[in-house]
């Protein structure tokens, strides 16, 4: 398909440029960047999502750590674990896995993370940099979808957005920053607005990221319009080995017919959501030895 986001080849490139960056640094006698991930219980996707991140982090020569905690820890516990690497001098920055066990506040675990190790993107300090001048450390995924856009060249100057998704850490922190990059104009949806479609069919660049598979059918879109899903859910299909298939937002068998450009799920935002949390690492990092 000419017109796939290949979100797979994006973070490829990026990553042989990260590569690059910190091959350089070790050169000059500096150590490789560090990071640690806090895995809480053993939450099936959440391990495969952890698995995922060491091995793009050993792709490019970022040492990273798994601390795999018992799903019964406190908050009290937690809170200590996150106070350490808060000040370990030699930790660029480090990720807790979410979800985390009911017994544990998310809000407050994030709270505690020092903004400047926060390589998610995740704390107050962090998203609210986003519509600051000084951008500090950008929400993963937010950082993924604005690269794909830069990198295929996708015009939004003067042009409508529409986001579907209004979460904290993900569709709203995109809205936020497609309102700043350029003089767009964007609109923010849900799953609940009302009529939709009427948002959604006059929409140059349409962001998805609810997790309600089809929700974005061909009938919603026209034709030449840019679509990035960020959505991700597990349908049934006994076709598969594993008794389900992956998909998005969109239904991609339809919309693509239509599309200028569309990402694929997976394949699209997901390698991008983690290459972002390499570069997030690599600018802490670069920050640190002043490269």
């Amino acid at each position: 398909m000419n017109n796939l986001i290949d979100g797979k080849k994006v973070a490829s490139e990026i990553k042989d440029e990260i590569t690059q960056k910190i091959s350089y640094s070790i050169s000059k006698g500096n150590r490789a960047p560090s990071i640690k991930i806090i895995l809480v219980g053993g939450h099936g996707p959440s391990k495969i999502y952890v698995n995922a991140k060491l091995k793009a982090c050993e792709s490019v020569g970022i040492d990273a750590e798994l601390l795999s905690l018992n799903d019964n820890i406190n908050q009290d516990e937690l809170s200590g674990i996150i106070k350490k690497l808060n000040s370990d001098d030699n930790l660029d920055g480090f990720i807790v896995q979410l979800p985390l066990p009911d017994q544990i506040s998310v809000q407050k675990v994030i709270e505690l993370i020092d903004p400047s190790k926060d390589i998610d993107g995740f704390t107050n300090d962090n998203i609210g940099s986003i519509t600051s001048k000084k951008k500090k450390l950008m929400p993963a995924t937010g950082l993924g979808v604005m690269t794909l856009i830069e990198r295929y060249n996708i015009d939004i100057d003067s042009k409508k957005c529409v986001v579907l998704g209004a979460s904290r850490n993900v569709g709203g922190a995109i809205a936020q920053m497609l309102v700043e990059r350029e003089d767009a104009t964007v609109i923010v949806c849900n799953s609940k607005t009302k009529n939709l479609k009427s948002l959604t069919i006059d929409a140059d660049l349409i962001v998805s990221a609810v997790g309600i598979p089809n929700l974005v059918t061909s009938d919603m879109v026209k034709k030449g319009v840019a679509i990035i899903d960020v959505g991700i859910s597990r349908v049934k299909d006994s076709s598969k080995k594993s008794g389900y298939k992956i998909v998005g937002d969109v239904d991609f068998e339809n919309v693509s017919k239509k599309a200028s450009l569309i990402s694929p799920v997976p394949g699209g935002v997901g390698p991008m959501t983690i290459v972002s949390l390499l570069k997030n690492t690599l600018k802490v990092y670069c920050d640190k030895f002043k490269i």
